[in-house]
């Protein structure tokens, strides 16, 4: 058990370096998660929010190189089995240019319900200015990152009252309320802004 005690002090002394790396590879869920963590008092606000704030900003610069460098050769070689064509494209493109701030900044506060990563390969693929895409991003970012936060610690808040013998319980019923909740949400904002 040399190795377990190893690898829990290993994570004890990088946790917010782990937490950003997770964080690249599946934000929503490690910001909900480490914020139930962070109500239980294994994390400090400030780095976590930051940590988790640059793991979401890189994934999602990520996906706007995917779009910017290789989109179009996906597009051009398989295009036509997905009926997407350069003559779509372009009538996209022209909706995106029309509301491109409005789609960011939405597309950001609601990531995870399923159009945003569409939406980020997009911008890259319509060479939305960097600038413009970067600022949207973390503004949008900071909003999404302190709800997911919150939400994960009044989870946590509330497991704290539970009783021992039905935690599991509200563990499972937590995850399918706020599974439910983001859906919800996302076919609200998906109706109504685009």
């Amino acid at each position: 058990m040399v190795w377990l005690q190893n690898l829990l002090n290993f994570l004890s002394f990088s946790r917010y370096a782990v937490v950003f790396i997770l964080c690249i590879v599946e934000g929503p869920i490690v910001m909900i998660t480490t914020g139930f963590l962070l109500r239980l008092g294994q994390f400090q606000l400030v780095p976590l929010y930051f940590s988790l704030m640059g793991g979401d900003f890189v994934a999602d610069l990520g996906w706007y190189a995917v779009g910017r460098f290789g989109a179009w050769p996906l597009i051009n070689r398989f295009g036509k089995f997905f009926n997407i064509t350069p003559e779509i494209v372009k009538k996209i493109e022209k909706r995106f240019k029309t509301y491109q701030n409005k789609i960011l900044f939405i597309s950001k506060i609601t990531m995870g319900f399923g159009f945003a990563l569409a939406t980020l390969i997009v911008a890259g693929l319509l060479r939305v200015d960097f600038k413009k895409y970067a600022l949207l991003n973390l503004g949008g970012g900071f909003i999404w990152t302190a709800f997911l936060l919150l939400v994960g610690f009044f989870f946590g808040n509330l497991y704290d009252i539970v009783a021992r013998p039905l935690k599991v319980g509200f563990i499972i019923l937590s995850v399918i309320v706020v599974i439910c909740g983001l859906w919800a949400i996302n076919r609200y904002l998906v109706k109504t802004e685009i």
